[in-house]
């Protein structure tokens, strides 16, 4: 079975940093593009960075342009959101995505995880 679990959510200060991790499984990730969403309370699930396959393509929301970098470790079959300069704004359930190239991040017969926690207190 295809499994995705988030970690290194948590509490952190305004302006701090936080390192979330994907851990893939049960499935061919090499091949899969890798995305992360997070949803607010009372918000719709929104975007925000994707990595490409081949790693050589990455996206971001505009809200989280220069302070959000994505990653991907084929190796160890991870994919990594660094969050630094943390606002309020960003307290969320965070969500990775692993999907085909030939869709759309987040669309039809891509996968999910769990969600983690990520709180900026003011």
């Amino acid at each position: 079975q295809v499994q995705l679990v988030e970690s290194g959510g948590g509490l952190v200060r305004t302006g701090g940093s936080l390192r979330l991790s994907c851990a893939a499984s049960g499935l061919t990730f090499s091949v899969y593009s890798m995305a992360w969403f997070r949803q607010a309370p009372g918000k719709e699930r929104e975007f925000v960075a994707a990595i490409q396959w081949t790693g050589s393509t990455t996206s971001y929301a505009d809200s989280v342009k220069g302070r959000f970098t994505i990653s991907r470790d084929d190796a160890q079959t991870t994919a990594y959101l660094q969050m630094n300069s943390l606002k309020p704004e960003d307290t969320a359930v965070y969500y990775c995505n692993a999907y085909d190239a030939r869709i759309l991040p987040g669309g039809r017969g891509s996968y999910w995880g769990q969600g983690t926690q990520v709180t900026v207190s003011s």
